[in-house]
């Protein structure tokens, strides 16, 4: 068994999380200055690393069919669900739920850091490339959903064009396509550019993980037995969702290891803050990334136990 990987992964992971989550109870940071720390990393950290990161990456066909791979296990949820909502006939909340509760892992500040930890040398690059274009997808499908939510029982066209509008300005999607269209057109960013852009990119993982730790204090948690059974669609359904893909497909063991972690990474910390602003299911949702956040160092190194990787 190499001890190893379980020790690169868990120990700085929980130093990081706990740091942040100390720094908020000893009051270094106050209430609302962990949004700080998130609005540095969602316009300024994150676009740097998705945007210098995905220009250097050379679509082959391995990269493609990575790229297939990561995005299929929430296709085929998101279809499974909807199946399920027509047939069973529940509540339109209870099926916003169950996808909310699903399709936005958190890839960038769960996801990254942890494949980095796992894999030093080659984890970064395919860490990038799968949460980037799953993100993309998660964001996409979450966005939509809460707006459908918001609008109630009103015509789904006015829904959509609102999300649009939002997709259109949102900055991880909009350095994830210039990020992509550099890389298409074999466009070299200049040193003098690049090089700030690495410095920012590589303050993510460091930020990112302890920022996770300062937004857990001072919640409300509630309905936690609920919030586990949900969870358990990210801990064991996605990631085999992602090994199956992964199976079909005869990806590399490295990039099956990254797209079941990927997808088995807690819910992202930005689904707090969104049902906070939307009024949905606020304490199931912040009870959700409490349990996924607490356990991920542990069922996530047993999915690489399972994999071999361990």
């Amino acid at each position: 068994m190499e001890i190893d990987i379980i020790l690169r992964t868990t120990i700085p992971l929980s130093l990081l999380i706990g740091l942040g989550f100390l720094s908020k109870k000893a009051g270094f940071l106050r209430h609302g200055d962990e949004r700080v720390l998130s609005a540095y990393i969602y316009y300024f950290a994150l676009p740097a690393l998705f945007i210098v990161d995905l220009s250097g990456i050379r679509f082959a066909e391995d990269n493609i069919k990575f790229i297939a791979a990561g995005i299929l296990p929430i296709i085929i949820i998101l279809t499974v669900f909807i199946m399920l909502y027509f047939i069973i006939r529940f509540s339109r909340n209870t099926l916003y739920l169950l996808i909310l509760s699903t399709v936005f892992g958190s890839f960038v500040f769960f996801g990254i850091p942890f494949v980095v930890f796992a894999f030093p040398a080659e984890g970064e690059l395919l860490a990038t490339l799968s949460s980037s274009t799953i993100s993309m997808l998660g964001v996409t499908i979450s966005i939509t959903t809460l707006e459908l939510y918001k609008m109630g029982e009103a015509p789904i066209v006015k829904g959509l064009k609102a999300t649009l509008l939002k997709l259109s300005r949102n900055p991880l999607i909009l350095s994830i396509l210039t990020g992509l269209s550099l890389s298409l057109a074999n466009v070299r960013i200049p040193d003098f550019i690049s090089i700030p852009l690495h410095m920012l990119g590589s303050t993510t993982v460091t930020v990112a993980v302890f920022m996770l730790g300062a937004f857990l204090h001072g919640r409300k948690y509630a309905n936690l037995f609920g919030a586990f059974k949900l969870s358990l669609t990210r801990i064991i359904i996605l990631p085999l969702l992602a090994t199956f893909v992964a199976s079909i497909l005869d990806l590399p063991k490295i990039q099956t290891a990254v797209l079941v972690i990927m997808h088995g990474v807690p819910l992202a910390v930005s689904m707090m803050v969104l049902s906070e602003r939307y009024g949905f299911q606020e304490d199931t949702i912040a009870s959700l990334i409490l349990i996924e956040s607490l356990g991920a160092g542990i069922y996530l190194n047993i999915w690489l136990l399972i994999l071999g990787l361990i």
